[in-house]
């Protein structure tokens, strides 16, 4: 699956990147026909607390768009969240599609 990354106001390192892609392609034994999706990740300055990562995904797939937004202290479990959302969000779309409404 195609994403694109946007990390806002720092540079994510390509280990990130592609831990968050690799987690993103297991979504596709979901649901095969994901189009594209877009992925932002932030740091809120103004939150003092440790879970200060965000990690905002994007899913385009036919008919809809997915989202999921998620607050973490790392990254990686923010994306661990996030894509967990997207994985229900996914089996509720197929299933609602396959009764036919």
């Amino acid at each position: 699956m195609k994403l694109q990354m946007h990390s806002l106001h720092f540079t994510a390192d390509q280990k990130l990147l592609d831990f968050i892609q690799k987690k993103a392609d297991k979504l596709e034994t979901f649901f095969d026909r994901i189009l594209d999706g877009e992925v932002f990740l932030r740091i809120d300055k103004g939150d003092h607390s440790k879970e200060n990562k965000m990690v905002e995904i994007k899913l385009n797939i036919p008919g809809t768009t997915l989202f999921a937004k998620e607050h973490a202290a790392s990254f990686e479990a923010a994306t661990d969240s996030a894509i967990e959302a997207l994985r229900r969000q996914l089996k509720k779309h197929k299933e609602k599609n396959l009764t036919g409404f």
